[in-house]
């Protein structure tokens, strides 16, 4: 009956922590990206980054894996990712201070706000608003597990008293911690039973500082979620991973040799400072998590240097896409990959157009292969992109991502035409080739105005993507209508020609199908401008 009751409130305070988590999450993640935007060199700020980002999805394990994925990426480099673990397992002690509040009456009134949640979630249109009340919901869950796991204690306190009471080594309390917090992927989950046992009235050995090596233990279990996230990363992906492991594991052991050395730290410190025994659990989470900061910050170099020691470069490793599937779990920094993503097939698409008319343009039919192996790497870039955004939108909920994904499939479609029309070019330099057609310079001039007015357009176009200015919009609008009298003008000139018997009649195929062709290039880019509305 103990065991039903123990797992039963563990699994109420998961969901709990699971809907506070999830929800906060998918509420706040344009302010997640906010908060990693501002990735930079100062140590302080990525500490506060991973702080705060991890304070606000209630979860270190979520932050790490995200910051593994930014690495692996290129976004974040190994210098700014260490700091912000560093940061992150400071954010994670705010879940075990929540789980202290549990030692307060107060709390019986909190376990109410579940159905105030539920209440609010079924009543409101607006998904905010319900999201919103599944974390109010969350939250009430994780009191009502602790409850759970407390009360269940309490009738066998005398069992699990003695059963307790006599685990004393310190080798075996800190195993413990790392395998449980390992089995449940969750250092705050851990450190809340604990927390439950001491609002039951249990001790851990002498009620000294035994509990004190189950929370040391707690943290080197917590960074398995990132070190299985890494496996399939690239090298720096995986020093990340490493680096969170040596950051608790070098702090785990330097607290347990204090420890060790002053059996009496419990009652010197915390339990001086705070009357109630959960309480005494959590702060000593804080504290021994910012005083690993403090220590170990000044040395985040020497953490890069031994990752990079540990792990070898691989020398056919290119980093080749911005997408991770570690970022699905936030939307909002996915569809920002995605863009990034988007931005580079287009880039790759347009350097085969440019390819293909230089073939066209110099009679250089060695080109061509070039163009087709540049066709093939766009098609693989955006197989991986539509991959990706089937994947997002099976996670996400929120209409406005939805948009943004549906935008992102029209833009990515839109730019495989331009791909579509650096093939068709090649065709066209065969033909010109084998049937000898001879176009004027004045002609090639002309033509090469008209690329020029496309290079100005997809300029523009790169910029409304990044940077979603609609401001451009006109600007794009007149360059496009620059591009359809370039195509007006071309195309009567050269009929101009064929009836004053300058062309040959069998060039008109090509040539009205290259300018059209181009022209058709530019309505593909302002079809991508448009999405921005």
């Amino acid at each position: 009956m103990f065991a039903v009751r123990l797992l039963a409130g563990t699994g109420v305070f998961l969901v709990g922590v699971h809907l506070l988590t999830a929800n906060i999450e998918q509420l706040a993640t344009d302010r997640i990206k906010s908060i990693f935007s501002k990735t930079a060199d100062r140590k302080l700020t990525n500490v506060a980054i991973g702080t705060a980002a991890t304070a606000i999805i209630q979860s270190s394990g979520v932050t790490t894996v995200l910051i593994v994925g930014f690495v692996n990426v290129g976004i974040v480099n190994l210098y700014q990712a260490t700091a912000m673990i560093m940061g992150a397992n400071i954010g994670t002690t705010v879940t075990a201070q929540i789980a202290a509040l549990s030692a307060f009456p107060i709390t019986t009134y909190v376990q109410a706000s579940v159905f105030i949640g539920i209440l609010i979630n079924m009543l409101c249109k607006s998904e905010k608003i319900k999201k919103a009340g599944l974390i109010v919901s969350g939250l009430g869950l994780i009191f009502i597990g602790l409850s759970i796991m407390s009360d269940a204690m309490k009738v066998n306190s005398d069992a699990i008293q003695v059963l307790f009471e006599n685990v004393k080594n310190p080798y075996v309390l800190f195993l413990i911690g790392i395998l449980l917090t390992a089995l449940v992927q969750s250092s705050s989950a851990t450190t809340s039973i604990i927390i439950a046992m001491s609002v039951a009235g249990l001790t851990i050995g002498t009620g000294g500082n035994e509990v004190l090596y189950i929370i040391l233990g707690t943290n080197i279990g917590s960074c398995v979620t990132a070190l299985m996230s890494s496996m399939t990363a690239g090298t720096n992906a995986k020093r990340t991973s490493l680096i969170h492991l040596l950051f608790n594991l070098f702090g785990s052991v330097i607290f347990f040799i204090l420890l060790m050395l002053v059996p009496d730290f419990t009652e010197l410190t915390f339990r001086k400072w705070f009357a109630s025994p959960a309480t005494q659990i959590a702060m000593f989470h804080t504290f021994f998590n910012v005083t690993c900061t403090v220590i170990f910050l000044p040395f985040c170099n020497v953490f890069v240097k031994i990752s990079q020691v540990l792990i070898k470069d691989k020398t056919d490793e290119k980093k080749s896409s911005n997408l991770d599937d570690r970022i699905l779990s936030s939307p909002s920094l996915a569809i920002s990959q995605l863009e990034n993503e988007t931005i580079l097939l287009a880039e790759q698409s347009m350097e085969a157009f440019r390819t293909a008319y230089r073939s066209f343009d110099t009679k250089d039919r060695k080109l061509i292969e070039t163009v087709q192996n540049q066709i093939k790497k766009c098609n693989k870039t955006y197989g991986s992109i539509v991959s990706y955004l089937i994947r997002l939108s099976a996670q996400s909920e929120q209409l406005d991502n939805e948009k943004s994904i549906s935008n992102i499939h029209s833009n990515v479609s839109n730019i495989m035409r331009i791909a579509e029309i650096a093939d068709n070019f090649t065709k066209y330099t065969v033909s010109s080739i084998e049937n000898d057609f001879v176009f004027s310079n004045d002609v090639r001039r002309n033509v090469n105005d008209m690329i020029n007015a496309v290079e100005e357009l997809y300029s523009i176009t790169k910029r409304v993507i990044s940077e979603k200015d609609v401001s451009l919009i006109p600007k794009a609008d007149a360059v496009e209508n620059k591009i359809d009298n370039f195509r007006s003008t071309l195309i009567d000139d050269h009929i101009d020609r064929l009836n004053r018997g300058i062309c040959k009649p069998e060039s008109s195929g090509v040539f009205i199908n290259l300018v059209s062709n181009i022209e058709r290039l530019g309505d593909h880019l302002t079809y991508i401008v448009y999405t921005v509305k």
